[in-house]
C-alpha cells in the first residue's frame, strides 16, 4: 500500500459520545484502530462499566469513515495518468472526477435523507391509521400447489422468493441510469464492520448506544447538516422471520415459522405474503431499505417501520446488507456458513467485532455438532420412498443417480443403528445399550460396502443447491403438519459431519430408549469452522468483560495464526480499589475447612457451615445479596437441609430468600420481586432486603446486570467444574491432550482447558455485581482451593490486586465488616 494512503492511529476520537473518554478508554480505542489498519486479530477484556461497547464502536466507526476518505483519495490517484503538478489535462481530469464523486454521494445522501424525512412523517400519522384487515388469497393463507413445485431446483443460488427476474433486474437498472429517483436494487458494496453478540437484546443495546455518538446525536442547525448525519453511516440490524414477521395470521398459525414463510412464498403468483411485494415491483422493498439505511434501527423498531409500510422488514434489513457499513447480527447467523450463504453475508476482507465473546469457543462447537435420531432416519426413509415412487418418471438421470445416493446412504445409517442395537453378537444385548464412542473414519467403515465411492459432500451439496429436502417434505403424506422443520435437513448437516472425516470431531451414540437410538455428531476443535471467517476477514476483534485467560482462547480458536497477528488488550476496571473486596474463605464459622469438591457434595457438616456462614454474612452486607452454587443438585441440596434446621428461617429474619427457577419463564418474575424486596424494605431494622440462590451457567450468571443495592455481595460456593462424566467432554479434553502431546507441550492441555472452563464461569458469576463506575461489592470466595496462585491467576486482572486470603472464618468477618463500614 502507499505510504501516502496509510491511516496513522488518531490522538483522538471526535464521535466517542461523552466529553473526554477514560484513558483505558483512549488506549483500547488506539488498540482497535491499529489492529483494523494493521489487519491484526484483537482480543480485548474490557469489564462492565468500562464504556466497551462505547469504546468498540467509536474506534471501527472512526476507521470507517477514515477507510472511505482514503479509498475516495485513491480513486481520485488512480485518474491520474502522470505525476506532473503542473499537467494542466491532469488537474482538469482530477477536478472533474471530484466532481462526480462528489455528486454520487450527494444524491446518495439525498435520497437517505428523504427516505428518513418520509419514516417520520408515516411515524406522525400513524396514532390516526386504522389497519385493515389482510386479504389473503386462502383462508389459512396457504395454497394447494401443483406437481412441479415439487420437482427438485436445477440451480443454485439464494432462495426463490428473493431472486429478481433478470429483464425486470435490467429495466431497473436502466431506469436507475437515466435519472430517475426510483431506487436502485444493487449498488457497489463498501467496507462495513459486521457486529454480532448473543441475543437480539444485547444487540438492540448496541443500537442504544450507536445513537450515543456525536455524529448520530448532536442537533442539526441546517437541513444539510442532518442530510450528512443521516448517511454517515449506514446500520442494518438482521434477525430471524421469528422476530420481523409482520404477517399475523401467518405467526398465529401453528408450526415451524420458517417453513410456513417459505411454503406461501413459493406459492401460484397471486398467493404470497402480502407484505413481500412481487418481483416484477421491488420499488416498495428498496425504498423501505434506504429507510432502514437512513437511521439505526434494532429489531423492535425494524418491525414496527415495516407495520408502517406493510412491507417485511425481514426481506428489507436482508436488501440493506450489501450497502450497509454496519451489520448488527446474533452469533448464530455470522458463525453459521449456511446462514451467511443465504443471507448473501461475504466477509472477505470485512471487520467482524464479536462481543459477549467469553462464549464463542462453546457456541462454535454447538453449532458444528449435529443430533440425528433414528425416528428421523425413518421418517427421511419414508418421505424419500414415497417421494421416488411418484416422481421417479418426471426426474433426470442426475437427480435420479443424487437421490438414490442419498438413499443407500439413509438405509446405511438405519442399518447401522439397528445392528448397534443388539449388542455384541453371541453375548445377548442389554436393554439399553451403555453410550460408545467412536472416530467419524470408524462410523463410515461400519455403514457397510453399499456407501463405498459415495461422496457425502456432493450428496450434501446436492440438498442445498436443489432444495429437495423442502420439496420432498411438503408432498410427503407422512408429512402430517405443514411448517414443521424437514427431517432431511438434519440429515442434511450430518452428511456434511462425514463428508470430511478428521479426528476434529467424534461421533457418539446413545440409547435414549428401547425404540430410540440417538447419534450425535460432535465438534472437538473450535477452530475448524471458525478458520473460514478469521482467514478471509480483514480484522477479527473478539471482546469481552472477562476473557481471562486470553491465551487459552487464542490458542483454541486461532492455532494457525502468526502470534505477532495477535494483538491482547486487558483493560483495568474504572472502580476506585476501595470499592470492591475480593476474599477467600478458607474456614467455616466452627472452624471447618470450605472445600466443596464432587465428593463432598453429600456433606452436610460442609453445608452447615456454609449455612451458618451466610447467617453471619446476611447481618453485615446491605440490601441485596447473590450466591451462586455449582449446580441445581446442590442448590436443592442446601435447600433441603437448611429447611429442616432453620437455617432459612435464620436467614429470612435479615433477608428474604428467592431462588433461581427452573423454568425461564419464571425468571422474569423472580428478579422483579426480589429486586421490589430490596427496594421496599432499604433501611429497615428488621429485614435488610433479599437474597438470591442463583445456579453457575443456569439463567442468572450471564447477561444480567445485579447493579448497585441488587448485589452489594456476590457469594461463590465452589469452584463449578464441569461433568468429567459427560461423553463429549471426556472426548474433547482426549482431543485437547493429545494434540499438545503431538507439539510437545509439556503441561497437559486437557487438564489446562478443564480447568479454564471452571474460571471462566466462575468469572461470569462474579462479574455480575461490579456494573459501573460509583459501584461497589465484595466478592465472597468460599473454597480453601481459590488461595492456589495456578486458580488465583485464572481470576479477572482487575480482582486480582485486591484479593484477601483469611485464614480463620473471625478474620473473613473482619475484613467484611470494615469494607460495609466504610460505605455507609
Amino acid at each position: 500500500m502507499d505510504s501516502n494512503l496509510s491511516l496513522s492511529t488518531p490522538d483522538a476520537f471526535p464521535v466517542f459520545p461523552y466529553d473526554k473518554p477514560y484513558d483505558i478508554q483512549l488506549s483500547l480505542m488506539q488498540h482497535l484502530y491499529g489492529a483494523i489498519e494493521d489487519k491484526a486479530v484483537a482480543v480485548v477484556e474490557s469489564p462492565t462499566g468500562t464504556g466497551k461497547t462505547a469504546s468498540l464502536l467509536s474506534a471501527t466507526i472512526s476507521w470507517l469513515l477514515d477507510d472511505h476518505e482514503r479509498a475516495k483519495k485513491g480513486r481520485l490517484t488512480d485518474c491520474l495518468a502522470t505525476d506532473d503538478p503542473n499537467d494542466w489535462v491532469a488537474l482538469q481530469t482530477l477536478d472533474r472526477r471530484r466532481r462526480e464523486l462528489d455528486a454520487e454521494e450527494a444524491e446518495y445522501r439525498e435520497r437517505l435523507f428523504r427516505a428518513r424525512r418520509r419514516e417520520e412523517a408515516m411515524k406522525r400519522i400513524a396514532s390516526g391509521r386504522v389497519v385493515k384487515r389482510q386479504k389473503l388469497s386462502h383462508p389459512d393463507g396457504k395454497y394447494i400447489p401443483d406437481e412441479d413445485a415439487f420437482l427438485p431446483d436445477d440451480s443454485t443460488g439464494q432462495e426463490a422468493e428473493d431472486n429478481i427476474d433478470p429483464k425486470v433486474k435490467a429495466l431497473m437498472q436502466r431506469l436507475a441510469n437515466h435519472g430517475t429517483s426510483r431506487p436502485s436494487a444493487e449498488e457497489p458494496t463498501c467496507t462495513k464492520v459486521y457486529y454480532a453478540s448473543r441475543t437480539h437484546s444485547q444487540l438492540a443495546q448496541v443500537i442504544g448506544e450507536l445513537h450515543h455518538l456525536r455524529i448520530f446525536n448532536a442537533t442539526p442547525q441546517t437541513s444539510d447538516e442532518a442530510d450528512e448525519r443521516t448517511s454517515t453511516v449506514r446500520v442494518v440490524s438482521l434477525g430471524s422471520r421469528k422476530q420481523l414477521c409482520i404477517n399475523k395470521p401467518l405467526i398465529e398459525s401453528s408450526g415451524d415459522l420458517d417453513e410456513k414463510c417459505r411454503e406461501l412464498l413459493a406459492g401460484k403468483p397471486g398467493s404470497g405474503c402480502r407484505f413481500l411485494p412481487p418481483r416484477e415491483d421491488e420499488t416498495q422493498l428498496l425504498e423501505f431499505r434506504d429507510q432502514i439505511l437512513a437511521i439505526p434501527k434494532d429489531i423492535e423498531d425494524l418491525a414496527i417501520s415495516g407495520k408502517l409500510v406493510n412491507v417485511c422488514p425481514y426481506f428489507a434489513s436482508r436488501k440493506a446488507i450489501k450497502q450497509a457499513q454496519l451489520v448488527a447480527l446474533p452469533y448464530n447467523l455470522l458463525l453459521s456458513g449456511v446462514a451467511r450463504k443465504a443471507l448473501g453475508i461475504d466477509v472477505t476482507n470485512q471487520i467482524i467485532v464479536i462481543d459477549e465473546a467469553h462464549n464463542l469457543v462453546s457456541t462454535l462447537l454447538s453449532l458444528s455438532s449435529v443430533v440425528l435420531g433414528s425416528s428421523v432416519i425413518r421418517v427421511s426413509i419414508s418421505q424419500l420412498d414415497a417421494y421416488l415412487s411418484k416422481f421417479r418418471l418426471r426426474l433426470s438421470h442426475d437427480h435420479l443417480l443424487y437421490l438414490e445416493k442419498l438413499r443407500v446412504s439413509l438405509n446405511a445409517i438405519r442399518q447401522f443403528i439397528v445392528e448397534w442395537e443388539k449388542g455384541t453378537p453371541g453375548h445377548g444385548a442389554p436393554n439399553l445399550r451403555p453410550t460408545e464412542v467412536m472416530s467419524t473414519r470408524a462410523f463410515v467403515g461400519k455403514m457397510g460396502k453399499n456407501i463405498e465411492g459415495i461422496n457425502f459432500l456432493d450428496i450434501k451439496s446436492y440438498l442445498e443447491d436443489s432444495k429437495i429436502a423442502r420439496k420432498i417434505a411438503s408432498y410427503s403424506d407422512d408429512q402430517t403438519k405443514k411448517g414443521v422443520t424437514p427431517p432431511l435437513h438434519a440429515v442434511e448437516s450430518f452428511l456434511l459431519a462425514l463428508a470430511s472425516p478428521s479426528d476434529d470431531g467424534c461421533i457418539i451414540l446413545s440409547a435414549e430408549s428401547r425404540d430410540r437410538v440417538e447419534i450425535k455428531y460432535q465438534q472437538l476443535n473450535p477452530a475448524s469452522h471458525f478458520r473460514e471467517l478469521a482467514d478471509a476477514a480483514r480484522c477479527m476483534i473478539l471482546a469481552g468483560g472477562t476473557m481471562s485467560p486470553i491465551p487459552a482462547m487464542t490458542n483454541q480458536l486461532f492455532p494457525d495464526v502468526d502470534i505477532k497477528r495477535i494483538r491482547p488488550f486487558s483493560c483495568g476496571h474504572i472502580i476506585p480499589p476501595a470499592n470492591v473486596l475480593a476474599v477467600v474463605v478458607q474456614k467455616g464459622p466452627r472452624g471447618g475447612q470450605m472445600e466443596f469438591k464432587f465428593q463432598n457434595r453429600e456433606d452436610g457438616a460442609l453445608f452447615d457451615e456454609l449455612g451458618q456462614l451466610l447467617v453471619n454474612l446476611v447481618n453485615v452486607v446491605p440490601a441485596g445479596v447473590v450466591i451462586f452454587f455449582s449446580s441445581y443438585h446442590v442448590l436443592d441440596t442446601v435447600r433441603k437441609l437448611w429447611m429442616a434446621d432453620k437455617t432459612l428461617e435464620k436467614i429470612g429474619m435479615r433477608k428474604k430468600v428467592f431462588y433461581e427457577p427452573t423454568e425461564t419463564a419464571e425468571v422474569e418474575r423472580v428478579l422483579r420481586d426480589y429486586a421490589k424486596e430490596i427496594q421496599q424494605y432499604r433501611g429497615s431494622g428488621k429485614c435488610n432486603g433479599a437474597i438470591l440462590m442463583a445456579v453457575v451457567g443456569a439463567k442468572l450468571s450471564e447477561g444480567l446486570n445485579f447493579a448497585d443495592d441488587l448485589a452489594r455481595a456476590v457469594v461463590m460456593v465452589g469452584l463449578p467444574y464441569p461433568n468429567a462424566s459427560s461423553p463429549e467432554l471426556k472426548e474433547r479434553l482426549k482431543y485437547v491432550s493429545n494434540l499438545s502431546k503431538q507439539k510437545g507441550e509439556k503441561e497437559d492441555a486437557g487438564k489446562e482447558l478443564y480447568e479454564n472452563l471452571c474460571m471462566n464461569a466462575v468469572n461470569q458469576s462474579i462479574g455480575r455485581a461490579i456494573r459501573h463506575q460509583k459501584d461497589w461489592s465484595s466478592l465472597v470466595l468460599v473454597d480453601t482451593r481459590y488461595s492456589s496462585p495456578r486458580i488465583q491467576r485464572k481470576l479477572p486482572n482487575w480482582i486480582l490486586p485486591g484479593v484477601k486470603i483469611t485464614s480463620t472464618f473471625g478474620a473473613t468477618m473482619k475484613a467484611l465488616g470494615e469494607f460495609y463500614k466504610g460505605k455507609r
